[in-house]
């Protein structure tokens, strides 16, 4: 089987084999970089050889599939785990190959406001057996999700723009202007997190961010790190119910600072085997309906 996580900014393609990656490789082919109709021709491109060599059961999964992309699937409810997905999925148009998408997640959070997931869903498909059959995982990055199991299925989530807000404050606010780039500053980072976890309101702890610097208690290499403190142990303590285990999937340095966050906040963070991706998408594959 081939695997394909296709994102907003790479094309990422497995070539699996008895639940193992025997072959991988990776371009820039986001779905952003496609063309309007040219969806099969990347795929071609990318796969072509190893649909010659006899893999004809291609399986797709990410922003491919969402408005932006090839086609738009519709979202599963949850509760979901990999037979329900796997059961979802949607053929898609494809001269020599048989090419499935899978759909996204969505779920309502205490309000019922909508949650929706795309591509998340095949990296915790691939992580199951660590979370075990109830649990609790996060996915750091942009849009951070808080993703619940149970019963061995997707039971719900939430979702935290802390990245996205981090990078908007970094880069477009006056925040900005008294921060240096470098490497994180694990003591800065973790004042930031002692900040969030002591009451008060995000807004008004962002100021600090400047005030400190301009009082020179936070030094401008610092002041990058204090901020991303505030914003992730802000996140950690509204999603993290009681001192759990949560079992983090995403890039190991961001995964780190999470763990941190975490672990300050008295749960237990565990980090899951890398290429979550494709094991996810050869468990779904096992469910879905090949023609």
């Amino acid at each position: 089987m081939i695997g394909i996580d296709w994102g907003t900014t790479h094309l990422r393609a497995y070539r699996i084999a008895e639940d193992r990656v025997i072959e991988r490789r990776e371009s820039e082919s986001g779905i952003m970089h496609v063309p309007a109709g040219g969806f099969p021709d990347v795929l071609r491109r990318a796969v072509a050889d190893w649909i010659e060599a006899g893999d004809q059961q291609v399986l797709l999964a990410g922003m491919v599939g969402s408005r932006q992309g090839w086609v738009e699937a519709r979202y599963v409810p949850c509760p979901a785990g990999p037979e329900e997905i796997g059961a979802a999925v949607i053929p898609m148009p494809f001269e020599g190959a048989d090419v499935l998408l899978i759909p996204g997640l969505s779920a309502e959070d205490n309000a019922g406001v909508p949650e929706v997931m795309r591509g998340e869903e095949t990296e915790i498909a691939g992580v199951m057996d660590a979370i075990g059959e109830s649990g609790l995982t996060c996915m750091p990055g942009t849009h951070t999700k808080w993703v619940r199991i149970a019963q061995g299925r997707i039971a719900g989530f939430e979702t935290y723009l802390s990245g996205e807000v981090f990078a908007a404050l970094r880069d477009h606010t006056i925040l900005g202007r008294m921060m240096t780039p470098g490497p994180v500053v694990e003591s800065a980072f973790d004042r930031g997190l002692a900040r969030a976890r002591g009451g008060g309101h995000l807004l008004h702890h962002l100021f600090g961010v400047r005030t400190l610097g301009l009082m020179d208690r936070l030094a401008e290499a610092e002041s990058a790190s204090y901020l991303s403190g505030l914003l992730i142990g802000h996140e950690v303590s509204a999603a993290l119910p009681v001192q759990v285990r949560v079992v983090l999937i995403g890039a190991p340095s961001l995964c780190a600072l999470y763990a941190r966050a975490i672990e300050a906040c008295g749960g237990e963070a565990a980090t899951a085997l890398p290429e979550a991706a494709a094991r996810g998408l050869a468990r779904i594959g096992k469910a879905a309906p090949w023609s």
